[in-house]
């Protein structure tokens, strides 16, 4: 079983300071990506990948420019199938469903025009609908820390191409938590923004009202160099916002859930994570999680999972049979809900967000496992919507809640499991989740 720290690749921030002093050059770390990608099928994580022409030209182009003004210069990228890079086609983990874009999504543009170098395109749950990482007919990758387990979903293959150490940054999406709990399942950091903060325009819609662009890096310090450079208007995405920056602190105000349902030895290391976060705190305020698993519920067993059909309803009509049955259920659930149960839900959903505004208005930080517990691919394989279920308790309520988050490993079970944790905090508070991240967890993440 591989650790963490045998996972972690050279990172931004080491990168960029050998690009600037001199001692690295674009060429020489695209040609050890050509070698790596040659050498290695690493089944289930990409779907498609730049050529060596692409990738090479590319190379060429920034080492003849130089990094100045260019904060991801010469950065190796893997991009979620489901956001679109021009030149590669975008299939959703759908073949039937693939097209090939004329120009990037806004995501990839700005990490383009930062210097960043797009390797290719990985492996999804299909439509983004899942969280296993087990609904692809591109395989289904392993975690890296072996032993059968799941690498979790829906950016799957995004995750483990920043874990295995193939590159230092991935894009996923994260609608109910596909950008934290593979981050979990794979020890990396998985930041989710704010809605509307990074633009979507350019990525196949999931539940288009709640979709975010995620990112996955080693650190807390190159998730946030990341986020600066996507963060920021989208003409072309009517869900696009910006919005005041909340202050950021080493010493917040700590929320802890009194009535989690984890697994023993998630909880176990759960119950360390908390104790020194806690003694690091300003302050610690209970709290119940009942209301954030109401909320999370909404998305799956309430209307939303209707505006996930919406978006796929004209190609489930001509291609049902094309989409994988387990995705194809899930999908077509929203027939089930009417006008009436959708207002219903969304007063209930009103209230509850009230009740989060409360709890922030106590305490700046929420600290939460990210998942409760682990399966393996065979466990998955025998019932795969009720585990899917059990994987998203902790992580399907934020977008919903308009809360940000971010995801960081939190060291290992006494069998050996990865596990994981999450800061939320209100929309905006990336800055503040990444600082109390790297100061509350007793692990290293930077």
């Amino acid at each position: 079983m591989r650790t963490q720290s045998e996972a972690h690749p050279t990172g931004v921030a080491s990168l960029s300071a050998g690009y600037r002093d001199g001692t690295v050059q674009v060429r020489a770390v695209v040609e050890t990506l050509l070698a790596h990608l040659a050498d290695h099928h690493d089944e289930g994580v990409w779907i498609s990948v730049s050529d060596t022409a692409t990738l090479r030209g590319r190379a060429a182009e920034l080492d003849a420019s130089g990094p100045e003004g260019l904060p991801l210069f010469g950065i190796p990228v893997a991009v979620k199938d489901n956001i679109d890079v021009a030149g590669l086609p975008t299939t959703a983990a759908c073949p039937a469903f693939a097209y090939s874009p004329s120009r990037d999504a806004a995501a990839v543009r700005r990490l383009r025009d930062a210097g960043a170098v797009i390797v290719g395109k990985t492996n999804l749950d299909q439509f983004a609908t899942g969280l296993s990482g087990q609904r692809s007919p591109y395989g289904a990758c392993e975690s890296v820390f072996g032993g059968d387990l799941i690498s979790g979903g829906s950016s799957s293959g995004s995750a483990v191409a920043v874990a295995s150490a193939i590159v230092p940054v991935a894009l996923g999406t994260d609608t109910a938590g596909s950008g934290r709990v593979p981050a979990a399942l794979n020890g990396i950091v998985g930041l989710k923004p704010t809605r509307g903060l990074v633009g979507t325009s350019g990525v196949v819609p999931a539940c288009r009202s709640l979709d975010c662009v995620s990112v996955f890096t080693h650190s807390t310090s190159d998730a946030a160099t990341v986020l600066d450079v996507l963060a920021g208007p989208d003409p072309d995405d009517p869900w696009s916002r910006t919005g005041p920056p909340l202050p950021a602190s080493t010493t917040p105000r700590l929320a802890l859930p009194d009535d989690l349902d984890l697994d023993p030895g998630i909880a176990a290391r759960f119950a360390q994570v908390t104790e020194v976060a806690a003694a690091r705190a300003d302050a610690v305020v209970r709290t119940s999680a009942e209301p954030l698993r109401e909320a999370g519920a909404l998305l799956y067993d309430g209307p939303w999972v209707a505006e996930r059909l919406a978006g796929l309803a004209g190609f489930l009509a001509g291609h049902a049979d094309d989409v994988l049955p387990v995705t194809r259920a899930v999908i077509e659930r929203g027939r089930d809900f009417d006008a009436v149960a959708t207002f219903r839900a969304r007063h209930r959903l009103q209230e509850l967000r009230a009740w989060c505004r409360d709890l922030f208005g106590r305490a700046d930080v929420l600290l939460l496992p990210t998942v409760p517990t682990t399966f393996t691919r065979a466990e998955m394989a025998e019932d795969p919507v009720a585990r899917n279920a059990v994987l998203g308790r902790y992580t399907q309520f934020t977008n919903l809640l308009d809360l940000a988050a971010v995801a960081v490993p939190a060291g290992f079970t006494t069998d050996g499991r990865p596990c994981g944790v999450t800061l939320v905090g209100p929309a905006f508070s990336e800055t503040r989740l990444l600082t109390a991240a790297a100061a509350l967890v007793p692990v290293e993440v930077s």
